[in-house]
């Protein structure tokens, strides 16, 4: 795509910035630390643009009404406040880098740039930031449309500051997602353990591990979702999320792992056999090596029937069966729906067990399965109910998820916004709001906040009159949102414990009308998919070849082709 004119004249550097040496040392390495270059470009011009006496701006951070999920975990905001707006966060060489960059960016002569009010802060408050920061406590669980964090003001000179950090708050939105999707994720297997299996927080909390580092953007989102995820499951292999928690929330270590192998270490053995390679001396590698405990063999690198084989055969099965712990089959291909109820049925054929308490299947304690391929929200409830309707415990299965953990999220999952909602101008102050006639749903909240419990929920006040007539103003409820970030200053930090606390689920297993919710959810999907995605499928698994001593002879289709 080629550079506009215009674009180029005040963009593109000259062949004098190139060649000249002055020029060279001159220039300012670009760096996340600098906070006057973490805003949108038009938000650097806005500070002029507010009526003349605006002394204070009151803005505030929701979920709107709408998105994916009703409920939401707010999470990740401590982060962002400790990494990026505590203490000295201006700086006179900051302040020449960004007047430098801006003056290229915008053209020359265009004056956009708010040197003055950032000298302001740089020598009044040694570059610490005028304003006060409040949110609700990490980890959280309230309704959408609820204000989570408010910010304004502390300098009547620094009004223009409180939106200039929008672009880096609002990125709380990632973390808070990915903690209120794992939470969601976290309801459907804790719904279905209670039905079929096991729902203790012992087993709950590693039915659902993280292998989402490699699929991010940045490592720093690895370190904000893994973290997120982190406070509803303790399996991860992000260690960028588990260092987070440790250095901003002071946990030593929030997630656990295991050995397991990947495909490189099993293809280099080879599939045939030949002296002392091949496919099944992998798999005795890896239960030699690992003589107990948890291990998760990957086991599709060839062809997954003979590999349930090789498991059952006199060479591996009597050394699995007597292992001091579990190993853990990994698919990584198939219809992962249909892949799960085969596995389990040709694996139970060399590792069954009694049925449990409730009635369900489950395989020998040695052997689990855990399903790593395209798992998100949407797929893992279609994965249970279908397993649930086969007679299987979900007790045999856990789940690894990459992308659909970590990635396959954006600000509009749950309709995250910032939105001022009240002014100071010449000494009037005035309630503000957002009614786009186009978009009913984009109106905003009008004037100071509260967050309160009324009635055993969770709701924000404001300027004006719920059904009750209660306003921000005239309640005497506590606010629940606090003071976390003053004047450069951090305050009310929360511990990883705390938030921990904070994001359970609570009594959900103790309500039938919220486990009845979340089942009914899944039935829809899992409906769904065998009304349209399932025919194709069940063609895909008919045409893999299975072994040629398969003792069952084909695929078995789990249910009626409609």
């Amino acid at each position: 795509m080629s550079v506009p004119t215009t674009i180029k004249t005040f963009c593109m550097p000259s062949s004098t910035d190139v060649a000249s040496p002055a020029a060279k040392a001159e220039e300012r390495i670009i760096t996340p630390d600098n906070l006057l270059l973490l805003t949108d470009s038009y938000k650097v011009s806005h500070h002029v643009q507010y009526p003349e006496g605006t002394t204070t701006i009151y803005s505030y951070f929701e979920p709107r009404k709408g998105g994916l999920h009703k409920e939401i975990c707010f999470f990740g905001l401590q982060y962002f406040i400790k990494r990026y707006l505590v203490g000295q966060v201006v700086t006179r060489e900051k302040i020449d880098e960004a007047k430098a960059l801006y003056e290229r960016h915008f053209g020359p002569g265009t004056n956009v740039f708010n040197e003055e009010g950032w000298l302001y802060i740089l020598e009044k408050y040694g570059g610490q930031l005028p304003v006060i920061i409040k949110a609700v406590p990490e980890g959280q669980i309230l309704p959408e449309a609820n204000a989570c964090m408010t910010v304004e003001n502390t300098d009547p000179k620094c009004f223009w500051l409180v939106n200039f950090l929008e672009t880096l708050l609002v990125q709380v939105w990632y973390p808070m997602t990915v903690a209120t999707n794992s939470r969601e994720q976290k309801k459907i297997l804790a719904a279905y353990l209670q039905e079929t299996g096991d729902p203790s927080s012992e087993n709950l909390e590693f039915k659902l591990h993280d292998f989402g580092f490699r699929g991010v953007s940045s490592v720093e989102s690895a370190a904000l979702g893994g973290a997120a995820h982190l406070t509803q499951f303790l399996g991860s292999d992000t260690i960028a999320g588990i260092t987070m928690a440790r250095d901003y929330y002071g946990e030593p270590c929030a997630g656990f792992s295991i050995p397991a192998s990947e495909h490189s270490t099993m293809t280099s053995w080879g599939e045939d056999a030949d002296d002392g390679l091949g496919e099944c001396a992998a798999y005795e590698n890896m239960l030699d090596k690992y003589p107990k405990g948890l291990v998760a063999i990957v086991s599709d690198s060839y062809n997954i029937w003979n590999a349930v084989d090789m498991y059952g055969s006199p060479q591996l099965q009597d050394k699995i069966k007597k292992r001091a712990g579990t190993l853990v089959i990994r698919p990584d291909s198939g219809p992962p729906p249909l892949m799960d109820i085969e596995l389990l049925r040709k694996l139970y054929q060399y590792f069954s067990a009694d049925n449990n308490e409730q009635g369900y299947k489950e395989l020998d304690s040695h052997v689990r399965v855990i399903q790593g391929d395209g798992i998100d929200y949407h797929r893992l409830q279609v994965i249970v109910e279908l397993l649930k309707r086969k007679g299987w415990s979900i007790n045999n299965i856990a789940f690894g998820s990459g992308g659909g953990l970590l990635q396959k999220l954006n600000r509009d999952t749950q309709k995250c916004a910032f939105k001022c909602s009240y002014a100071v101008v010449g000494g009037k102050e005035i309630d503000v709001q957002k009614r786009p006639i186009h978009a009913p749903g984009k109106k905003s909240k009008r004037g100071r906040l509260k967050v309160v419990k009324k009635n055993g929920t969770i709701v924000t006040l404001t300027a004006d009159p719920d059904d009750d007539g209660e306003t921000a103003k005239t309640t005497d409820r506590p606010d629940i949102l606090v003071t976390v970030f003053e004047n450069g200053h951090s305050r009310n930090r929360w511990t990883w414990a705390e938030v921990k606390e904070k994001a359970s689920l609570g009594n959900f297993l103790n309500s039938s009308d919220e486990v009845g919710e979340v089942k009914a959810k899944a039935e829809a999907a899992a409906d769904a998919y065998l009304a349209s995605k399932y025919a194709s499928d069940v063609h895909k698994m008919q045409q893999a070849q299975y072994s040629s001593d398969d003792t069952d002879g084909r695929y078995e289709v789990p249910f009626k082709v409609l």
